[in-house]
């Protein structure tokens, strides 16, 4: 009996694109295959510029291409389109829309079996028209620029990446590994996904609906600081008494003080920060367990089943059901 056909992805790149774009997932389809306890999958991996020949990345590391893009040719199973941006004087952030890779993306991706863009590469989608009507996402600082100019994509600034039917956009740089490994589980089973997050020391499951901006890494501080440690404590213990009262005793400061401290230190009220830990645990819960909505509200610190539903309302626009049928 012959051996499947390898899975065929096509990374496609040009001068100046972030590395990672690049390298991350490819990485991650390269650890699928040598994970797989049968040896398969078997994913190749085969990086496409305009001319073939190597290109500078943005961090200064050069690429050297398997193929020029008129030789991807013939089936492609997925393909991905690195993304890069310029910085301006004034610190403004725009993608770069490479005009090359963009006209040959009309005709490479309806032959593609799955396309899917890294950061800022969801722009040059968009430029070939490809991302019209549906939704899609890219890295937080180029959102803005995604969505004035092509409105007639719904973007969402938040996620971490967006499924549309074939076509995959997602967020920022280490996203793509997210994205990839999303891509591992839907090929092959999330065991192989789980055992190759394991042997690259990724976070297990980052899903797509999850926020580009966690909790604890949206206000880092030093380890050192207690400010920092009593929000580890909050994110390890949610079903606490995380009053502030409760809070500000646990750090031996006085309500009013422990208050206006942690608002210095974090940028955010002791309840607000409390209310969005409580949150990222709930919906970690529904996309990963299948506990019961009420064990949820409990285990989050939630509480009640109405505090639950208000809260995904008031933050997510959605219910807990609902977000958990999305996002499971």
């Amino acid at each position: 009996m012959s051996a499947p056909r390898p899975h065929r992805v096509v990374i496609v790149a040009f001068p100046g694109v972030e590395l990672l774009d690049v390298t991350g997932p490819a990485e991650v389809f390269s650890v699928a295959s040598r994970a797989a306890k049968d040896g398969h999958p078997n994913y190749t991996v085969q990086i496409a510029t305009e001319d073939g020949g190597t290109l500078t990345t943005s961090s200064g590391v050069r690429l050297l291409a398997d193929l020029r893009l008129d030789e991807a040719a013939g089936k492609v199973d997925t393909l991905l389109v690195s993304g890069a941006v310029t910085h301006s004087e004034g610190g403004a952030v725009r993608a770069v829309v490479d005009p090359v890779v963009t006209g040959w993306l009309r005709t490479a991706v309806p032959r593609a079996g799955r396309t899917g863009s890294v950061c800022a590469g969801a722009h040059l989608l968009a430029a070939a028209g490809l991302l019209d009507g549906r939704s899609a996402t890219t890295h937080w600082l180029t959102a803005a620029q995604l969505a004035a100019t092509h409105p007639e994509i719904s973007v969402d600034a938040d996620a971490i990446f967006v499924r549309s039917g074939s076509l995959w956009t997602c967020a920022g740089i280490t996203s793509g590994m997210d994205m990839a490994l999303a891509m591992v589980a839907e090929d092959h089973g999330h065991a192989l996904a789980l055992t190759t997050a394991r042997m690259m020391v990724m976070y297990v499951k980052r899903s797509g609906g999850q926020s580009q901006f966690s909790v604890p890494l949206s206000v880092q501080e030093p380890a050192c600081d207690h400010i920092g440690e009593l929000r580890q404590w909050i994110t390890e213990h949610p079903d606490a008494d995380l009053s502030t009262d409760a809070l500000a005793q646990r750090v031996s400061l006085s309500t009013r003080h422990f208050s206006r401290l942690f608002v210095q230190r974090t940028g955010t009220t002791p309840a607000a920060y409390v209310e969005s830990a409580r949150l990222e645990t709930a919906r970690r819960l529904l996309e990963e367990s299948d506990a019961g909505l009420p064990q949820i509200a409990a285990t989050s610190g939630l509480g009640s089943l109405q505090t639950l539903h208000r809260t995904f309302q008031r933050h997510l626009g959605t219910t807990p059901a609902e977000y958990r049928r999305r996002f499971r």
